[in-house]
């Protein structure tokens, strides 16, 4: 299939439309090949119905999950012209692009390689490992962090207890990155599971944070079982 080329002038719902149908016709003989799993199939044809699939291609951003962050940014307002941003878990960079837009600088941290993007600075690495986060340290080169964002989520095992155990540690392991790395009045966003953050987990951000709140976007699938930890007022534990 070649590029589609939309008009930026066009109204988003123009565009929806115009990208779905395009992708409509092309998608299906996928969706009924009899050699794909038919869970692959459920995928195609789940991409083929969701319009933030095809309002991201439209927009240059790499996969939908750039419009849960910006839903977060428009209620919420986190994202500023001044604010330094540090996005854990950043592959493939769809959050570094939103933020890149809005923001003063962006630090993008991952793993797994990240395509150069115009205005983000990527490190490649585990933010849990000092070297990982002394480079971080040098690339903001005296300067403290404003925003640190994590769409990060661990790999499913379908066991909800230990998924939940699993999210759970990641977002200890963010809080405990902003501990050294956000100055103070500085924002935390996390994902988290259906059911929110532990008791355990809110009692601590609510030590760190003025306030904390639960938000799922509506880009978010509704199976999905994720929810987002919206913490501002940063104030140190220590």
């Amino acid at each position: 299939m070649g590029v589609l080329r939309v008009s930026e002038h066009l109204p988003p719902c123009v565009i929806i439309n115009t990208v779905v149908q395009v992708l409509s016709s092309v998608v299906p003989e996928k969706v009924h090949n009899k050699r794909l799993k038919q869970s692959s199939r459920n995928w195609v044809q789940r991409q083929i119905n969701d319009p933030y699939v095809a309002m991201a291609k439209a927009s240059g951003y790499r996969t939908r999950a750039a419009f849960k962050l910006v839903e977060i940014q428009k209620k919420f307002g986190v994202l500023k012209k001044s604010s330094i941003v540090v996005d854990l878990g950043a592959a493939p960079g769809s959050w570094s692009q939103v933020a890149s837009t809005l923001c003063k600088q962006v630090i993008a941290v991952d793993l797994l390689d990240i395509k150069p993007l115009p205005g983000v600075h990527f490190i490649r690495g585990d933010f849990l490992e000092e070297a990982t986060v002394r480079l971080v340290v040098d690339a903001l080169d005296g300067e403290r962090v404003d925003v640190v964002l994590s769409d990060m989520a661990p790999n499913s095992c379908g066991i909800k207890k230990v998924d939940h155990i699993r999210i759970t540690s990641l977002v200890e392991a963010v809080y405990e990155f902003c501990d050294e790395m956000l100055r103070p009045g500085g924002a935390m966003i996390a994902k988290v599971f259906q059911g929110g953050a532990s008791p355990d987990i809110l009692c601590n951000l609510k030590r760190r944070f003025q306030t904390v709140t639960h938000f799922k976007p509506t880009a978010s699938r509704k199976e999905s079982p994720e929810l987002y930890l919206i913490s501002t007022g940063f104030r140190s534990p220590h």
